[in-house]
């Protein structure tokens, strides 16, 4: 719970342009990646793409953590090669 807590208070902190770019990346890859939309594959291909931007901006965040930096860029690099495979 201490985790948690200390990283919404971490969140809140930080500028309003990354809070607009982690939340609105974070709701399309959510929203785009539900049933609603798996007919089609510009959708599926989108949720994946801002998911890749979702995992680029939180490791360009933590890139003096290498090990997560470098975890948070492959799941990035992951995210990308699906979204130019759905389409």
């Amino acid at each position: 719970m201490r985790r948690i807590k200390f990283m919404m208070i971490h969140f809140l902190k930080e500028p309003l342009w990354f809070k607009v770019l982690i939340t609105s990346t974070f709701l399309i890859s959510i929203i785009f990646s539900s049933s609603f939309f798996s007919n089609h594959a510009v959708y599926e291909s989108c949720a994946k793409f801002a998911a890749a931007i979702f995992f680029c901006a939180y490791g360009y965040k933590m890139r003096r953590n290498l090990k997560t930096a470098v975890i948070l860029f492959g799941a990035a690099a992951i995210c990308l090669v699906l979204a130019i495979v759905a389409i």
